[in-house]
């Protein structure tokens, strides 16, 4: 029963420590978007196919590729 308690009572200690050194230090300072990227992300919302807002901007899937269906055949 000791073991066990002295074995919850120093996982709480670590916890504790890397929880007090992980800190933020300084005040966290937040402010709203600046204009173009608000507009990006309101762009960027779920919306349906084709997201062709998103693409290129930093809110939108970097995996994402629009590829044109009207290409000229040669």
């Amino acid at each position: 029963m000791m073991k066990t308690i002295a074995a919850i009572l120093a996982a709480a200690i670590i916890a504790a420590t890397i929880t007090v050194i992980s800190a933020p230090i300084t005040d966290v300072i937040a402010s709203p978007l600046p204009q173009p990227a608000a507009d990006a992300i309101t762009a960027c919302k779920q919306r349906p196919w084709p997201y062709v807002n998103c693409v290129g901007t930093e809110f939108g899937n970097p995996h994402v590729r629009l590829v044109s269906i009207d290409r000229p055949t040669h």
